[in-house]
């Protein structure tokens, strides 16, 4: 095997299958003349945008590790769900290894198999989390982009560099009939975007290269699945015109879309510059005002919508500037232990390579942006070896990289693994499976509702109902009076006016027990559902009719179930919410 580095001085440098190491060279910037250079092979991963001609892992890569990341991402492609089989045509791995990985995935919360189904969950947004926390931008700018949304009645996004494409962080859209679909974590080629010229201002020779390769392989774009696919292959005229945009960005400082992803979509984009860097020019990210051609033509942005657009920018770049880096938050903790407990409950269907490859990803964070090979160790409870491993199987994955030789980082790819789709998950969605498990242990139905706008109804959004002969027979979107159900006053108890409302017992004991208000014989327990600011934003009930279970044991039967299962949602509300907005209905 081998030899692994023995000292940090050489934690950040790339491990060659010979045990020798290479650290990163400079490489000067700046398009080619004419845009023309070309070579083969691509970084990168089968299966991902631009890795035609992609060498085979480095010999030290967790195979287990790649293969999960593969399920992984198909899913991610097929938006969120695939049956077993289906997943075992599209990787091309064994039935019996699809069935270890999505078990192993399972055990971590990261997806939920329903029958032959495989569904992503929300627990698996704390790996792009992870990403974006790192990054800060989404934090520290998405206030400011959202008021700009609000300000011009018109979307905003802002966007990372990935590789060759751009990669979206965060989104503020419009409610219209014609409006924004992309979702945070959507890839797009960076030719056919008004961030992409940007960003290519400051690529190398060696990434025009890239671009090239990956268009000559790819000429319909059809591994950009955020995308409409070219219509017809893309030409040498098609990649003038990029290298010519990009010379205009470069002397404009700005850059448009004028209907180059599908007719209508017009886009006007500046760039936001790091203060991080030497000389505080890099371009961190981009951001855009995206319209419709009904609303504004691509000059009309210009002329318009451009100078508020800067004004945003210069004071986004502000906030980066004032705003000190955040001293480390805490790591995860016991991860090492946890892997080695499933793999005792579960024996061979767990595959604990797999699950501690993927602890290594969220030992970065917020403060924890670069991290060495002995702190990724240190944050996780891994061995260096088995950290060392997994991060030279990232690196070769393009999840992973080393800005300089004794440190690594996430990459904006690691948004690939299941962001997009789950990024416009509502929490009826995430209650969903929840109340399933509650029903079929408590053989009773449960809900999930909200408070009306007027504050005087509560409005179901997600039920599961229970194959009794009798039961409470209510449809999702049925309105009921706050004031005379368990669900509504557990949410009214919420409110300033609890006090006023007499609602304060609930208020403190943090559950509402309801007997025979609504109706005779219909007794009801609710229990609020909160957010990550801790606001109760719904509520969860089971009813039943009074016969089943007494007022006592309701409380010491019935309660404790309803309390466990209100803190699953809640613990997947918090990793959905903490950079996407989470609809309540």
């Amino acid at each position: 095997m081998p030899a692994k580095p023995t000292n940090d001085a050489h934690e950040g440098a790339t491990p060659r299958a010979d045990g020798t190491v290479a650290t990163p060279r400079a490489e000067a910037k700046g398009p080619p003349a004419g845009g023309k250079t070309s070579t083969p092979g691509t970084p990168g991963t089968a299966g991902t945008p631009g890795t035609r001609g992609t060498p085979g892992p480095p010999a030290e890569a967790v195979t287990p590790l790649i293969r999960g990341i593969g399920v992984l991402r198909e899913l991610t492609e097929a938006d969120g769900t695939l049956s077993l089989s289906a997943l075992e045509r599209a990787t091309g791995l064994a039935r019996s290894t699809v069935d270890r990985i999505t078990a192993t995935l399972a055990r971590m919360d990261y997806v939920r198999v329903d029958g032959r189904d495989v569904h992503l969950t929300p627990r698996l947004m704390e790996l792009g989390n992870a990403y974006l926390s790192a990054l800060r931008l989404p934090a520290l700018l998405s206030a400011r982009a959202d008021a700009l949304a609000d300000e011009l009645d018109e979307s905003v996004s802002l966007a990372v560099a990935d590789r060759d494409g751009i990669r979206f962080i965060h989104q503020a859209t419009r409610r219209r009939a014609m409006s924004l679909s992309f979702r945070i974590g959507d890839l797009l080629p960076a030719e056919r975007t008004a961030p992409g010229p940007l960003f290519a201002t400051e690529w190398t020779d060696t990434d025009w290269r890239h671009w090239r390769d990956r268009r000559a392989s790819d000429p319909r774009d059809l591994s950009f699945t955020a995308v409409p696919p070219r219509r017809y292959g893309a030409g040498e005229r098609d990649d003038d015109a990029f290298v010519a945009r990009t010379e205009e960005a470069a002397a404009n400082g700005w850059a448009l879309d004028d209907q180059l992803i599908e007719p209508g979509l017009v886009a006007v984009s500046v760039p936001i510059r790091s203060p991080y860097t030497g000389d505080g020019r890099k371009i961190a990210c981009v951001a855009s005002v995206v319209s419709h051609t009904s609303r504004h033509t691509a000059h009309d942005l210009r002329i318009t919508l451009l100078p508020r657009l800067r004004s945003a920018v210069r004071e986004m770049e502000r906030e980066l500037h004032r705003t000190p880096p955040p001293d480390p938050g805490p790591p995860p903790s016991d991860l090492a232990l946890w892997t080695g407990a499933s793999k005792q409950r579960l024996g061979r269907d767990f595959i604990e390579s797999l699950a501690r490859g993927l602890t290594v990803l969220t030992a970065f964070g917020e403060g924890r942006p670069e991290l060495t090979l002995t702190e990724v160790a240190q944050a996780t409870g891994l061995a260096r070896a088995t950290a060392r491993r997994a991060l030279i199987t990232y690196e070769h994955l393009d999840l992973v990289t080393t800005p300089s030789p004794r440190t690594f980082t996430l990459t904006p790819r690691v948004l690939s693994l299941g962001f997009p789709p789950l990024s416009r998950t509502s929490l009826p969605e995430i209650a969903q499976p929840h109340l399933s498990g509650l029903t079929s242990r408590i053989h009773e139905s449960t809900s999930l509702a909200v408070l009306s706008e007027s504050g005087e109804e509560i409005q179901y959004t997600a039920r599961v109902a229970t194959g009794r002969v009798m039961s409470v027979n209510i449809a999702v979107g049925t309105r009921l009076p706050a004031h005379a159900t368990a669900l509504g006053k557990v949410l009214l108890a919420d409110t300033r006016d609890h006090a006023q409302l007499g609602l304060t017992s609930i208020h403190s004991q943090g559950y509402a027990l309801v007997d025979e208000e609504l109706e005779e014989g219909l007794r009801s327990l609710a229990v609020p559902i909160r957010d990550r600011s801790g606001r109760v934003v719904a509520a969860l009930n089971t009813a039943m009719h009074a016969s089943r279970h007494t007022l006592r044991e309701c409380v010491t039967d019935l309660l404790p179930e309803l309390t466990s299962t209100a803190t699953r949602i809640e613990s997947d509300l918090h990793t959905a919410g903490r950079f996407t907005h989470v609809p309540l209905t």
